[in-house]
């Protein structure tokens, strides 16, 4: 899995919409690069965007845990409520190369009622085109309505579930220890997701197996 671009417009700290694209300079031959800013700037906003596009989840959510209902009747760790204040739609979106080498677009997205900053907050919808559209745009759904459909059918395409991707790829502040603390089972399970060696086990099993 290799992500191009990461689109973002109206979550956390980010006003409007806002792209970063790797493929093009000074990204695209930069090798080795780092998110930096002020606080409040958007890096993990950034990470955020990320993370809400492929899973619906984000690693800073999970840290506040079940809370106490808020006044308005939602929930701290509600992936939702990371919709910009007195704003009335925004769009986490992912476009990237997939285990299966096609290009993909994930796109998660959340509006209020009436499309007024002052309205019930709707259901978080997402949809997984296929090929890289325009940001915000449309284009040819392969998945789209049923969330549960689409969250299976992105694990599917970049190979790795949201605890694996948090694990190895993408780790949270205060949480870079968490692949070195996971047991030998869960090591070897994100390795093989990342390098794509599983093949190798079932060819071991399979040896194992006619030769026993």
């Amino acid at each position: 899995m290799k992500i191009e671009r990461i689109t973002v417009c109206n979550i956390a700290s980010l006003a409007g919409t806002h792209s970063v694209d790797f493929t093009k300079d000074p990204l695209r031959t930069a090798g080795l690069f780092s998110i930096s800013g002020a606080t409040g700037a958007g890096k993990s906003t950034l990470l955020d965007a990320l993370c809400l596009a492929l899973f619906d989840q984000t690693p800073r959510l999970n840290q506040v845990g079940r809370l106490a209902e808020l006044t308005t009747g939602e929930r701290q760790n509600d992936t939702r409520m990371l919709l910009r204040r007195n704003t009335a739609y925004g769009f986490a979106e992912v476009a990237f190369v997939g285990v299966d080498q096609q290009q993909w677009t994930a796109r998660w997205s959340v509006r209020r009622s009436h499309n007024k900053p002052d309205g019930k907050l709707q259901d978080v919808v997402m949809a997984l085109y296929r090929g890289h559209i325009a940001p915000g745009g449309q284009g040819t759904v392969t998945e789209g309505g049923k969330k549960t459909l689409v969250k299976d059918a992105i694990v599917e395409k970049i190979g790795l579930t949201f605890e694996q991707f948090t694990r190895a790829v993408l780790l949270a502040q205060h949480d870079f220890a968490t692949f070195l603390k996971a047991d030998d089972k869960q090591r070897a399970e994100i390795l093989q997701a990342l390098t794509g060696t599983e093949q190798f086990e079932a060819i071991s099993r399979a040896v194992f197996v006619r030769y026993s």
